[in-house]
């Protein structure tokens, strides 16, 4: 499916090498890149090593390619940062761009995820989307915001629209620490269950006011 759309978008070469050429001498003893702190927290709470392997599979990709540019969708908010901080790190001359997250007109993140989602699910499956605004319309309300009642006004609208949090969170937008007083560039984020399906979405916000964490 993804070499179809690729080709019909005019990309003229698509390198997709299978799992032994990628790890010939098996996974459990191969190198591996971990970025500590951001890779432990959100996502990587829930999911434990998940993004070592990103990190691990995206540095052999970046070094057999020797890209100038990688383009990675912000929907993966955390995932971005850790790429960026792993470049930075490491010092790969790469320049990482963030793709703002494309959405469907009911406000649903397109993702390939989607596609695990019954009819009924998919349409759900927006209301992550509603709660991260809700959350947003209570940071931005008033003189201040109370960043603890506003993850909680999120939380109870996951539950009450039948999604299974994981998290919702807000965090600082360069670092993914925890949001409080003084900070004006946030990100919300949320994973919830729906069905069998684990769905993330986030929404960056910049405060008007003074925060109160």
């Amino acid at each position: 499916e993804d070499s179809r759309i690729l080709a019909a978008n005019s990309v003229d070469i698509l390198f997709a090498p299978v799992l032994e050429e990628m790890y010939p001498e098996g996974m459990a003893t191969h190198t591996k890149v971990d970025v500590l702190g951001l890779s432990d927290i959100l996502c990587g709470a829930s999911r434990p090593g998940h993004f070592r392997g990103v990190a691990t599979v995206v540095n052999k990709l970046f070094n057999i390619v020797q890209p100038d540019l990688a383009v990675f969708g912000e929907k993966d908010y955390q995932q971005l940062l850790i790429i960026r901080r792993m470049v930075k790190d490491l010092a790969m001359p790469i320049e990482i761009v963030g793709l703002p997250t494309v959405r469907e007109p009911n406000g649903l993140a397109i993702s390939s995820r989607n596609g695990y989602l019954s009819a009924e699910e998919r349409r759900n499956a927006p209301q992550l989307y509603q709660a991260l605004c809700a959350v947003r319309y209570q940071l931005m309300k008033g003189k201040g915001c109370d960043i603890a009642t506003a993850e909680e006004v999120g939380l109870v609208w996951l539950r009450n629209a039948g999604l299974r949090p994981d998290y919702l969170t807000v965090c600082r937008t360069q670092d993914l620490g925890p949001a409080g007083a003084g900070d004006r560039d946030v990100v919300i984020l949320a994973a919830a269950w729906l069905g069998t399906t684990r769905l993330i979405d986030n929404l960056q916000v910049t405060l008007q006011g003074d925060p109160q964490s």
